[in-house]
């Protein structure tokens, strides 16, 4: 902890970060709006379901991202949003409501599935280490909010109003589809359709910002009054569109340009577009100067999916016996802007990986000296491109098949940690016993992966080789 605070404080900036930015389509120098500051908002879950690790892998990225600028000696401010109202089935929002899809499902009323599952996520990030953001606004903490700024849109002629909903008439700018670089015609097909057929909508592609309690929405489950009116609603009573929730809330607590918006490519051609051309029209000023998104992890080389049973939780995870931060090892071993295929071989390589690498810092001892400069300047060049995490775990390798002393590898790593979040110092010792050797501890590893496998003659004839080599194993 004194590490990662002396990191934060410390003025001195190790080195330029460069950006992949989307919106540019080149990696590009960060430069700040403010000096020594960041404003980052990162586009969060809609909390009607536990979130699948592919999502977790999406907080993760952010949280490196996070620790880099503290790091660096940038004052972060980070938001990261929750969905608790309004986000349809689809990003174009079509379908079903997210929110009251868990309310049938559960018989519970929509704080109470929201609250639930923010928890389960919160507890999610603490068991990957991952530092709280300073802000986690809830879309419907800002209701007037939001009203706000549909206001806004409509004095300005950005938006118009049908009986069913308001929309964004994307007719009246020029750039909509800046950030994904489609053209018009095939970011039709996801740019926000409305949640119902609306004949008196302008364009097919206008996308909704308030939806009225009418049409199929007229049992909507959370609805609040607004000044906006429609002759099929008492009291303009609807709720947001999804897209309208992320500006606001940005809004409100970054300001009208923020330096950094992140989210996953998913967002690109619809969320993030959608997104840009509101806050934009509304506040005529950039939305965000720098624009990171995350790839996708896939499953066994396809996508996650619910109702193949591919959408694993952090949850499942644990219960086959792997440790919360093993998986965050392996999230570290691919650049964000990479694909990254999860196997259960994939992640038991990263345990048995991570639990080596825990074994040789706890071999280093228990003294520190001081940082290695020059392996500290490779670290940082690794991770102020791009966030290059897969890089910055190769010169860990680098760093412990060298010839420093004990005490400075071991201070260098603990400076590394501050990035990574892989609790060196906390898990280290709680980890295995000290000075085992690499060839028992690689058999070690085997047989707790037989033993999760049940498998349990493979274990122990590994126990069996284990103990002939002069090693007592006690089962707890």
């Amino acid at each position: 902890m004194l590490n990662f605070l002396k990191s934060i404080f410390d003025k001195k900036k190790i080195n330029t970060i460069y950006l992949y930015n989307t919106l540019s389509r080149k990696k590009e120098i960060f430069k700040p709006i403010k000096n020594n500051q960041i404003s980052f908002y990162q586009c969060g879950p809609t909390v009607y379901w536990t979130q699948h690790i592919g999502n977790l892998r999406a907080a993760v990225i952010s949280d490196i991202i996070h620790r880099v600028f503290l790091y660096s000696g940038f004052k972060v401010k980070f938001v990261r949003n929750y969905t608790d109202v309004g986000h349809l089935v689809s990003d174009g929002d079509t379908g079903e409501d997210k929110m009251e899809k868990g309310v049938k499902r559960e018989g519970l009323s929509p704080t109470e599935i929201a609250n639930k599952y923010i928890k389960i996520y919160e507890d999610d990030n603490l068991d990957l280490n991952t530092l709280a953001p300073n802000h986690k606004p809830k879309a419907t903490e800002y209701i007037k909010e939001i009203q706000s700024l549909v206001q806004i849109l409509l004095d300005k002629g950005f938006a118009y109003s049908t009986p069913l909903a308001i929309y964004f008439d994307i007719s009246k700018i020029k750039d909509y589809t800046k950030l994904s670089g489609q053209n018009l015609e095939e970011n039709k097909s996801g740019a926000g359709n409305g949640q119902v057929e609306d004949p008196e909508k302008n364009n097919s592609a206008d996308f909704a910002i308030w939806f009225f309690r009418a049409g199929k929405h007229e049992q909507a489950i959370q609805y609040w009054p607004s000044p906006f009116s429609s002759p099929l609603v008492e009291n303009g009573n609807g709720f947001p569109g999804w897209h309208i929730e992320c500006s606001a809330m940005n809004k409100s607590l970054l300001g009208d340009t923020i330096d950094i918006h992140m989210g996953g490519i998913e967002h690109i051609p619809v969320h993030h577009t959608n997104e840009i051309a509101q806050s934009e029209s509304a506040n005529t000023a950039p939305l965000a100067n720098y624009w990171l998104h995350n790839e996708h992890l896939m499953v066994d080389g396809g996508k996650m999916s619910k109702s193949e049973g591919t959408a694993f939780s952090l949850a499942e995870i644990k219960e086959k016996g792997f440790n919360p931060l093993a998986l965050r090892y392996f999230f570290l071993q691919a650049h964000y802007r990479s694909k990254q295929n999860f196997t259960w071989e994939a992640l038991k390589s990263a345990q048995t990986g991570y639990e080596r690498l825990l074994n040789n810092i706890n071999n280093l001892g228990n003294k520190t000296g001081k940082v290695n400069q020059d392996y500290k300047n490779k670290f940082s060049e690794s991770i102020s491109d791009d966030f290059n995490t897969p890089q910055a775990l190769a010169i860990i390798q680098e760093l412990l098949k060298s010839d420093t002393s004990n005490e400075d590898k071991l201070a260098t790593l603990l400076d590394f940690d501050n990035v990574l979040g892989l609790s060196f110092t906390q898990t280290s010792k709680n980890s295995k016993e000290n000075n085992i050797p690499e060839n028992i501890q690689k058999l070690l590893d085997e047989r707790k992966i037989a033993r999760e496998n049940k498998d349990y003659q493979k274990a122990d004839k590994l126990r069996a080789e284990i103990i002939t080599l002069g090693y007592e194993i006690k089962d707890k």
